[in-house]
């Protein structure tokens, strides 16, 4: 699934054991991935390679994060890697949505690759309908968090001395019966199903997600980069850190904007 890049012909391509791996759900607003690009063009991560697989939409465009006429050029696809060995991060960026019963296909190798790989943890970014939360769900932030069980024993305490919410399960039968709770996350994509797939597998991953609505959704991404930061510290947290997250160069096409000459 995955395939490295080409660089100097070493065919074993990067390691990453010990990593952390930092990737999206494509979700509503699909703030993952817009939080996932700040990350990416804010760190100056290099692309060690890219996930061939048939579970994605096809699809090609040019550079997001150029910074110059030289590097505009140069493609992109639906499903790539970026490494930043100095951090221990590796990023896994999806650009396309899901084909039709391919999620779980999606899933089952990209776990697969994280065991092979040697990864030390996940953690993905997602995000969840505004509209569909219940009562507890609207009081506080629209921020939440979830570990599978092998990750709680390692980062729990760190979870609750910066005061997070944990993401709360549901009644499985609204107005019936309120014993019975599931987790629940509308408009989340691959997250649930990820998730509880770790949880099987003995895998540390951490969900990060944010309640949000179609529009607009790049404020949506900058809190949920925010958050990820609280705990990984990517950045030097400071009175703004929002001002210091760099924007693509790509996102000035996210509104209708004409196409840059350098894709033709």
């Amino acid at each position: 699934m995955f395939i490295p890049c080409d660089r100097g012909g070493d065919s074993a391509g990067p390691d990453f054991k010990g990593f952390t791996l930092l990737m999206p759900a494509v979700s509503v607003g699909n703030v993952g991935q817009l939080a996932i690009d700040l990350v990416i063009s804010t760190l100056d991560m290099t692309k060690v390679g890219y996930f061939y697989t048939d579970c994605l939409v096809p699809m090609v465009g040019n550079n997001p994060y150029a910074t110059a006429e030289e590097n505009s050029t140069e493609l992109s696809i639906n499903a790539e890697v970026y490494s930043l060995p100095s951090k221990k991060l590796v990023v896994l960026q999806i650009r396309s949505p899901f084909i039709k019963n391919k999620y779980r296909l999606f899933c089952e190798t990209l776990l697969s690759w994280v065991k092979s790989s040697k990864c030390a943890r996940v953690v993905l970014l997602s995000s969840s309908h505004a509209y569909q939360r219940d009562d507890e769900q609207l009081l506080g932030t629209p921020l939440r968090y979830l570990l599978t069980p092998d990750l709680e024993k390692a980062v729990g305490g760190r979870m609750k001395e910066l005061n997070w919410k944990e993401m709360e399960k549901v009644a499985a039968y609204p107005g019936i019966s309120d014993t019975d709770k599931v987790l629940h996350i509308p408009g989340g994509g691959i997250t649930k199903l990820l998730f509880t797939e770790s949880c099987s597998e003995g895998i540390q991953m951490a969900v990060l997600l944010k309640f949000c609505s179609e529009g607009d959704n790049i404020p949506d991404a900058l809190v949920l980069v925010n958050y990820l930061n609280e705990w990984l510290q990517l950045i030097k947290s400071e009175v703004n850190p929002s001002s210091q997250w760099k924007i693509p160069s790509s996102w000035r096409l996210l509104f209708g904007n004409g196409l840059p000459p350098a894709l033709f």
